[in-house]
């Protein structure tokens, strides 16, 4: 017999095909992400209450799975839980609020938390001269795009407002406290 031969009696015709549903999806297996993980990045990206299908679905992975890990994410505190018909879900920034300022706090020292403080402040300052403004939310971008490209002031303003964020996280770290920021978006330090 040929190793490529299939005798006779292997399959009877009888036996269901396997269901390839319950195999990881092609996508997931390229990106060599656990579910726990993909359900880690989706949550993260969660601004708003959504339904556990629709978390499931942009995790690739199913519904029981993911609700077993959103219980889990929700007793960290990473996530809120809301009850109704159906269940939602969504990211919760004062954990990770939190851990942006321990982290903080565990890899720089007191000395160093105040001098990133303080260039972070000189950095406001010169915005703020440019500017002539406050805060980047009292600079008008039409008004600013008639001595500057619109697309440089547009970043300019961003990264003003990045500046105020950070220094605001920075200000935390320092006190012990909370931030006051809308931590929604990433602040890198």
């Amino acid at each position: 017999m040929d190793l490529t031969d299939i005798p006779d009696d292997a399959y009877d015709g009888e036996a269901s095909p396997p269901d390839l549903d319950a195999f990881e999806s092609p996508g997931s297996l390229l990106t060599g992400e656990s579910t726990r993980e993909r359900l880690l990045d989706t949550v993260t990206a969660i601004r708003s209450p959504t339904k556990v299908s629709a978390i499931a679905d942009r995790a690739d992975c199913d519904t029981e799975t993911a609700r077993d890990y959103l219980e889990w994410f929700t007793e960290m505190g990473m996530v809120r839980r809301y009850d109704g018909r159906p269940v939602r879900y969504e990211r919760n920034d004062a954990y990770f609020e939190w851990r942006r300022l321990n982290r903080l706090r565990e890899n720089y020292s007191e000395a160093e938390i105040v001098e990133m403080l303080t260039e972070t402040i000189e950095k406001i300052d010169e915005y703020r001269a440019r500017f002539d403004a406050e805060s980047p939310d009292e600079v008008s971008l039409v008004e600013a795009s008639k001595t500057t490209a619109t697309e440089a002031a547009w970043e300019a303003l961003s990264t003003w407002e990045t500046l105020e964020r950070r220094a605001a996280l920075l200000d935390a770290a320092r006190r012990g406290h909370s931030a006051t920021v809308d931590t929604a978006r990433s602040i890198d330090v």
